[in-house]
């Protein structure tokens, strides 16, 4: 194949373009030409607000297998030296930019200084409150890893703590273990009085100034920011937990039935209806928030450093909506394939950590380990001088 010249390769491709597709490669091109609509949906669907066309908001969670799928027609049709590779170029190549929300290759690293502020983002799962991982010592291997972390600004989705039971006051625990003396703390529920599920902010840097967005809704979905004093700045800090998909665990069991063994499920209708219906109530919720979240951002006149479980992909329309003209950690310092979520479904990156032109981020990356259902993620971040 070396030996072919340049005149013969395109005399060779000429000469298969011209030849008829057998009728499985006819097949398989209206297979490809599908996979490409999937594609160009998933892309469109970040710029949709699932309010107004909630069905295209399924093309954007099934982005990473489009671009596969169609990768791999590109390979199938160069193979064979057909012109119709060409389709699915250009449609990866549309996809690039939202890849990048994805994946990300760094060639270079740069120096991380005590100076540098360190940002972490983690969903503690009430510090398995109800045992969820079946062991004992979650909760203090937990809160040993953020002891070990020790971050400047800590900001925790799914926070929970106990005035009542002394093992897990969590505020104290938390203060009395890292530098983060300083808290912001927002409860969804309380019962008893003394017991209250929520979102929190750690930080080590002075508060001037605490709120929240509302909602409006009835969930257990807040955002909350917290405006600190860094370098004689003040830097506007969103820690923010969306809505989630609420799966339950027939859910899960059906899905995992379905990895397993398609065999058992193909009767089982009633329950892939539960899961889309569950997908759709989540996708429009989640738009609601974000777009009251990115007209609070418009407002701001400060710099920014956003973390948060946003429930959803990077070829989300939430995630384009809060990004907005804001950093995005992993694509500034990331390398390699980036998954924040551990649990079943959807395993891809969730959870993120953004800031404002103001800072650079110098280096990213999320913990090898967790005892939740989420990776902590982590970000050095300096402010520009």
């Amino acid at each position: 194949m070396s030996n072919i010249s340049i005149a013969e390769l395109r005399v060779l491709v000429k000469k298969k373009n011209a030849e008829k597709l057998s009728k499985f490669n006819r097949l398989l091109l209206w297979v490809n030409y599908v996979c490409i609509i999937c594609l160009l949906g998933a892309i469109a669907s970040k710029y949709i607000s699932p309010e107004s066309f909630w069905f295209l908001a399924f093309f954007g969670l099934a982005f990473p297998v489009a671009v596969l799928l169609n990768l791999l027609f590109i390979v199938y049709w160069l193979m064979q030296f057909r012109i119709h590779a060409l389709f699915p170029v250009i449609a990866v190549l549309l996809s690039v930019p939202t890849s990048l929300g994805y994946v990300q290759i760094s060639f270079s690293k740069r120096e991380v200084s005590n100076k540098d502020i360190k940002v972490m983002s983690y969903n503690s799962m009430l510090f398995d409150l109800y045992n969820w991982s079946k062991n004992k010592q979650s909760r203090n291997l937990i809160l040993s890893s953020l002891a070990e972390e020790n971050p400047d600004i800590l900001c925790l989705q799914e926070f929970y703590t106990s005035e009542e039971k002394g093992d897990f006051n969590n505020i104290d625990t938390v203060t009395n273990l890292l530098s983060t003396k300083n808290h912001h703390i927002a409860f969804t529920t309380t019962l008893r009085n003394f017991d209250h599920w929520g979102i929190a902010t750690f930080t080590k840097y002075p508060i001037l100034k605490k709120g929240k967005i509302d909602f409006n809704t009835r969930s257990n979905n807040i955002c909350i920011y917290t405006d600190v004093l860094i370098e004689g700045d003040t830097v506007r800090i969103y820690n923010m937990h969306l809505q989630s998909i609420s799966f339950s665990k027939s859910d899960y069991k059906f899905i995992n039935a379905i990895r397993n063994d398609t065999s058992k499920v193909k009767d089982e209708m009633e329950n892939s209806k539960s899961i889309l219906r569950r997908l759709k109530r989540a996708f429009v919720k989640r738009s609601g928030q974000a777009d009251a979240i990115a007209a609070h951002i418009a407002k701001c006149r400060y710099k920014i450093i956003l973390c948060g479980d946003f429930n959803d992909t990077p070829a989300s329309y939430v995630y384009r909506t809060i990004k907005g003209d804001l950093q995005d950690a992993f694509m500034e310092a990331g390398s390699g394939f980036e998954q924040t979520y551990a649990g079943n479904f959807p395993r891809f990156r969730i959870d993120y950590i953004l800031h404002s032109d103001s800072f650079e981020c110098k280096s990213y990356y999320h913990l090898p380990e967790t005892l939740t259902d989420h990776y902590p993620v982590i970000g050095y971040l300096s402010l520009k001088k």
